[in-house]
């Protein structure tokens, strides 16, 4: 494969089929030591913060101060 002038490489047409890749898929690109993996995205990264947030306890702030106080004791745990 030949990387273009802006850093764009044509995932070859044999290895889109066998993925299913289609145009306007999402697809994820990680950095692994010395490579790059590419893969198809299995779920719409909106849906997955939608699930993640549903899970959560809803909180209720009425102030800047109770942002502030609920901020620190979320960051007292965490050290």
């Amino acid at each position: 494969m030949k990387v273009g002038p802006k850093g764009q490489i044509v995932i070859p047409k044999i290895f889109r089929e066998h993925k299913k890749i289609y145009p306007g898929d999402r697809i994820f690109v990680e950095l692994r030591e010395d490579s790059i993996i590419i893969e198809k995205s299995t779920k719409d990264a909106l849906k997955v913060f939608e699930e993640i947030s549903k899970k959560g306890k809803p909180i209720s702030v009425n102030s800047d101060s109770d942002y502030d106080q609920m901020m620190k004791e979320r960051w007292k745990k965490h050290t």
